[in-house]
């Protein structure tokens, strides 16, 4: 049985998956792509008793960061987030919110490259560039708890949408095959949005496999 214990919370607009990531040995926590609801989200944590330690973004689209600021603020931590979409966060347009809410845009304050590895909360992570859903999307990987947070890259028997700005069919078809390929079957994948999923269900009932 592993330390990390995940919740999950269906928050904002289009129903975007929010993760709280706990690790059960020192209550520490870190939080993938607060998509709306920046009180809600910071009652929730604050319930649960845990110390927030980063936020993980694994693209920078508005229903995945609508909350980062406000979370920000309450709880000074640090948001991660790959490199290659500093471009679209800073964007109100290219984020979508400009389109669809109020215009905002987010800074990430570590930008990571592909495969980079770092530590949060206890946890020893993997940063993986998984391009296009977005041009910097980001799948993260903790090896001892077989789980990924894949972001809108890979859903259950799917994956994301590719008609959004930055957005590639073919780098998200490789991006697809390389996760299915490196990463073991008993992976937990933690999507998006909708239901989780495991490694070994995408290769067998993935289109894009």
């Amino acid at each position: 049985m592993g330390k990390l214990k995940i919740e999950q919370r269906v928050i904002g607009m289009v129903a975007t998956n929010v993760y709280l990531g706990i690790n059960m040995e020192t209550k520490e926590a870190f939080l993938v792509d607060p998509a709306d609801r920046a009180e809600d989200i910071a009652q929730w944590i604050r319930q649960d008793g845990v110390t927030l330690k980063a936020i993980l973004l694994t693209h920078g689209h508005f229903d995945h960061i609508g909350a980062v600021s406000g979370l920000k603020r309450e709880f000074q931590v640090p948001v991660y987030a790959m490199g290659a979409e500093a471009v679209v966060m800073e964007d109100s347009t290219l984020n979508l919110s400009a389109n669809w809410a109020s215009a905002f845009t987010v800074k990430c304050d570590h930008e990571l490259a592909d495969e980079e590895k770092f530590q949060v909360a206890g946890f020893d992570i993997v940063a993986y560039h998984t391009p296009g859903h977005t041009k910097g999307g980001a799948c993260y990987y903790i090896e001892e708890e077989q789980v990924l947070f894949s972001g809108d890259t890979i859903f259950c028997h799917s994956v994301g949408r590719t008609d959004l700005p930055t957005g590639s069919m073919g780098e998200l078809r490789r991006s697809v095959q390389r996760m299915l390929q490196i990463l073991p079957d008993a992976t937990r994948v933690m999507p998006g949005h909708e239901c989780d999923t495991s490694i070994a269900d995408e290769k067998r009932y993935n289109p894009y496999s």
